[in-house]
């Protein structure tokens, strides 16, 4: 999953965002106005989360918000602000805003908030499976046959794109997009070597891979018959 963190304070950036990458999730970063909005309407369909700060230089979060709801109705948006009266909360929320949380916060708060909306985004959909993988988001687990798989967060990151994309081929730019982030230093080879990873962990020797090549395209996990 990718998230944008608009945030103008340097510390509480860095915090959530590399909380958020220790759970698996691809970040980017914006510390002003401008440059988040810039970055929400390149990626307008990338993201699965915004978060946005209130008060911002260049551009308040509020109006950020409401550029972004004329583009895209559906990406969940989350408010980080100091601000704490209720009209504020109200006013944030019908602006376009989804959830609004109130600094300082704990990171547990935040990365409750940011799963609820993802599972209301997924239909309450959390575990994914193909063959005898099963992939658990909540619990952040991975088992093969009901045994436990022991998967690196980018690996673990990685599987989750290709259960969600189940029957679609996964180009390789679109899994930098996804799984990496904006500042990425891209290299076709590492996809390569976390795809042969996954196969070493995922695999059963003499039968087919659970993830197939399409060459010169990228990857894809079929659909059973």
């Amino acid at each position: 999953m990718r998230l944008l963190i608009v945030e103008d304070e340097a510390a509480i950036a860095n915090f959530i965002s590399e909380g958020l990458k220790e759970e698996g999730f691809a970040v980017d970063v914006a510390d002003n106005g401008k440059k988040g909005l810039q970055l929400a309407f390149d990626f307008i369909d990338e993201y699965d989360v915004i978060l946005l700060d209130w008060m911002l230089p260049g551009m308040s979060g509020i109006e950020i918000c409401r550029s972004i709801r004329k583009e895209n109705k559906t990406v969940p948006i989350i408010f980080l602000t100091a601000k704490d009266t209720v009209d504020d909360a109200v006013f944030g929320l019908e602006t376009g805003a989804n959830d609004y949380i109130r600094k300082p916060f704990s990171f547990e708060e935040l990365l409750a908030r940011i799963r609820v909306l993802l599972r209301t985004k997924e239909n309450e959909m959390v575990i994914f499976s193909a063959e005898d993988i099963q992939l658990n988001i909540e619990k952040h687990s991975v088992t093969k046959n009901g045994k436990p798989i022991g998967l690196t967060q980018k690996e673990f990151a990685l599987l989750e794109y290709f259960l969600r994309n189940k029957g679609k081929v996964c180009r390789r730019t679109r899994i930098i997009e996804k799984v990496w982030d904006i500042h990425f230093d891209y290299d076709n080879s590492v996809i390569d070597v976390y795809i042969n990873a996954l196969r070493k962990k995922l695999d059963e020797p003499g039968k087919p891979s659970l993830i197939t090549t399409v060459r010169g395209v990228g990857y894809t996990i079929e659909t059973e018959e």
